[in-house]
C-alpha cells in the first residue's frame, strides 16, 4: 500500500489509482528560455522517484512531462514579455533556436541525473488546437470572456478556486494582480493573448478570436487532458505552482469536462541557497555543471536530493554536497569489489523494508538508510549485491555500471611503464603516463613499494 501527502486535501492518503495496475501522472516541466538550475532538477528527480516507486510496486506508469515553449509571461498579472521571446531578443536568436537549445540542455541534464524519460514528453506549441478547443468551450459556457487584449477565465464561476492554494484572496498581494485593468476580477487569468499590432511576435498563431498566443496555464490542461484523459491520478510540480498555475489548471479543466481533474496533487519543496529560494529572477542559481567538475559525478547531485524528503525545503551547502559525493563514492567502491552471479537472488526482508519506506510518502532518506544497512550486513556477497541493485531500480544511482570491473590490458601496460619511469626518476614521462591512464577512466594510487589501479567513478 502506498500512502502519499495530497496537497489538495492537505492529508496523508492511501493511493488508489483509477485503474488497478496503471497510473496516469503529469509533471510540470521547464519553461525553455534559459538553463535549468539544480532547484528545477530537484523536481525532475522527485518525479522520477515517484514513477520508479510506482513501477517497483508493479504499476504501469503513463507519465507525461511538458515543455513550455510559448506563452509564459514575465508577469503573474498576464502582462510583460514572453520569456522565450525575451531570450530570443536578448541573444539575437529565433524562438525555435532558443527552445531547442534549452530543451536539449534540460534533457541532457536529466539524463546525467539518471532520470528516466517519461512515457510522453509534450511541447506546448504542438497542442495549439487542443488549447483553442478548451477556450472555445469555456467561452460557450460563459466562463471565459473577451477583452481588448485577450480572453480571460472568470474565477467567480469556479467557487473552489482557492482550495488548493489555501490562500485568503483578501490577503494576496493585490499589487501584482491588479496591474491588468482588462480583468473583471483581479485573480482572473489569461487563456489567450492577442498579438499587439505594433509589434511582430516570433511565435503567434491564428485563432477564431484573433492572432495571438496561448496563456501559460491552458497549455498544461490541454496536454494533460489530451494524453491522460479527463481525470488523472497524479499531478506533480514545484511548490510555487501550487499558488497560481495549478489552481488555474484545476478551474479551467473541471469547467470544461465537468469531471474531477486530478485525484492526488504532489509538490516538491524549494531548494534554497543560503536559506533563500534558488531562483532565476533572483540570480542565485547553481547549475549542474557548476557542481560536477573534476571527479564529481552528476549522480552525486541526485544522491544529495535523496537525503531529504521531497516536502522538506533543502538548504544547499557545500558541506552537505561533499558528504553526498563521498557517500556515493563509497557505494561505488563497495560494489566494485563484487560481481553479479546468474541467480539474481536478493534478500526479500531488506527489500520489503526498503519498499515500505518508499511507500510511506516516498521517504528516500529512510530508503537510503536501509540501503546502507545492506552494505554493512552479514548477507552473502552475491545476495548483498543483488539486493543493492534491486534497490537501485528506484534510487537510480547507476550501481550496475561499477560492479566488478576488469582492468584493460592497455591500462595495465601504461601503469607498469609509468612505475618504471618513476623508479628511474623520469618524472615528466611518469606524469604523462598518469594522464593517459586517467583518460582511460582509471587512477593510480602510489604506495610504498607498489601501486594500485582504481576505476574513476563519474
Amino acid at each position: 500500500m502506498i500512502k502519499l501527502y495530497n496537497s489538495y486535501s492537505r492529508e496523508l492518503e492511501e493511493f488508489i489509482p483509477l485503474k488497478s495496475r496503471e497510473v496516469s501522472m503529469y509533471t510540470c516541466g521547464p519553461t525553455v528560455y534559459s538553463k535549468v538550475h539544480i532547484g528545477n532538477l530537484r523536481t525532475a528527480v522527485f518525479s522520477d522517484i515517484v514513477a520508479r516507486t510506482l513501477k517497483f510496486n508493479g504499476y504501469y506508469v503513463k507519465n507525461v512531462v511538458n515543455i513550455t515553449d510559448v506563452g509564459h509571461l514575465t508577469s503573474d498579472a498576464d502582462l510583460g514579455e514572453d520569456k522565450v521571446e525575451m531570450a530570443a531578443r536578448q541573444l539575437g536568436k529565433s524562438a525555435s533556436e532558443i527552445t531547442k537549445f534549452y530543451t536539449d540542455y534540460y534533457l541532457d541534464s536529466i539524463k546525467k541525473l539518471n532520470v528516466l524519460m517519461p512515457w510522453k514528453l509534450t511541447k506546448a506549441t504542438e497542442y495549439i488546437k487542443e488549447q483553442q478547443f478548451l477556450i472555445k468551450v469555456l467561452l460557450e459556457k460563459g466562463i471565459a470572456y473577451q477583452t481588448e487584449d485577450g480572453i480571460y477565465f472568470n474565477i467567480s464561476k469556479y467557487p473552489n478556486y482557492f482550495k488548493l492554494s489555501n490562500q485568503d484572496p483578501k490577503k494576496i498581494d493585490r499589487a501584482r494582480i491588479e496591474e491588468n485593468s482588462n480583468k473583471l476580477n483581479p485573480h482572473d487569468f489569461a487563456l489567450w493573448k492577442f498579438s499587439k499590432s505594433s509589434e511582430k511576435r516570433l511565435q503567434e498563431f491564428d485563432s477564431p478570436w484573433g492572432r495571438g498566443f496561448p496563456g501559460w496555464h491552458i497549455e498544461c490542461s490541454a496536454m494533460a487532458l489530451k494524453e491522460l484523459g479527463d481525470t488523472i491520478d497524479l499531478h506533480l510540480g514545484g511548490e510555487d505552482l501550487k499558488m497560481t498555475h495549478h489552481p488555474n489548471e484545476i478551474a479551467q479543466s473541471e469547467c470544461v469536462t465537468g469531471e474531477k481533474f486530478v485525484n492526488y496533487w504532489m509538490h516538491a519543496s524549494f531548494l534554497n541557497l543560503n536559506s533563500e529560494k534558488m531562483s532565476k529572477s533572483k540570480g542565485n542559481v547553481t547549475l549542474l555543471e557548476d557542481l560536477t567538475e573534476g571527479e564529481v559525478s552528476p549522480l552525486a547531485v541526485r544522491y544529495y536530493f535523496l537525503t531529504s524528503t521531497y516536502r522538506n525545503p533543502m538548504n544547499f551547502t557545500d558541506e552537505g554536497f561533499a558528504a553526498a559525493n563521498n557517500a556515493l563514492k563509497r557505494a561505488y567502491d563497495f560494489v566494485a569489489g563484487l560481481k553479479v552471479d546468474d541467480s539474481y537472488k536478493y534478500d526479500e526482508v531488506f527489500t520489503e523494508r526498503f519498499q515500505k519506506a518508499l511507500n510511506s510518502d516516498f521517504n528516500t532518506p529512510a530508503a537510503l538508510g536501509i540501503f546502507w544497512e545492506v552494505v554493512t550486513s552479514a548477507l552473502p556477497e552475491t545476495i548483498k549485491l543483488n539486493t543493492l541493485i534491486k534497490m537501485d531500480e528506484v534510487l537510480g544511482l547507476g550501481l550496475i555500471n561499477y560492479v566488478g570491473y576488469d582492468i584493460p590490458v592497455a591500462v595495465l601496460d601504461l601503469a607498469k611503464l609509468r612505475w618504471e619511469y618513476k623508479r628511474q626518476g623520469i618524472y615528466d614521462k611518469a606524469d604523462f603516463m598518469r594522464r593517459e591512464i586517467e583518460k582511460l577512466g582509471f587512477e593510480v594510487l602510489d604506495q610504498k613499494d607498489t601501486y594500485q589501479l582504481k576505476k574513476v567513478f563519474k
